[in-house]
């Protein structure tokens, strides 16, 4: 687990330095330090988000849009199948979000070090 977290965060730093070529108008750590902030944004978006489901919060509100479109259909649901539907918490595939999270963390640390580099 641990190898697979570190090529894709020597892929997620490649990425980085891709975007930061690509787009930067000059190469200044400044440059560097957004491009970074916007990656770690995105990664800590989808974590947060993956955490939520995860953690049950939408369970609840998928269930009752389930219900509520069986009862208002027109075929009706006589199995009613909706029940038997998993949750979208159980859906959550944990080892994608360990890896996410991994990587969240660990491009973070990363922005906090340049951050220090560039204040320094």
């Amino acid at each position: 687990m641990l190898k697979t977290n570190l090529y894709i965060l020597m892929a997620n730093i490649g990425l980085i330095i891709s975007f930061f070529y690509w787009s930067a108008s000059e190469f200044t750590l400044l440059q560097f330090l957004n491009t970074t902030f916007y990656v770690v944004l995105i990664y800590m978006i989808i974590s947060l988000v993956t955490y939520t489901i995860k953690g049950g919060f939408y369970d609840g509100v998928t269930f009752g849009f389930r219900r509520f479109r069986s009862v208002m259909s027109k075929d009706g649901d006589p199995l009613e199948e909706w029940r038997e539907k998993p949750a979208p918490s159980a859906r959550v595939n944990s080892t994608f979000y360990r890896i996410v999270r991994f990587q969240w963390v660990a491009l973070l640390l990363l922005l906090l070090i340049l951050i220090l580099i560039y204040y320094s």
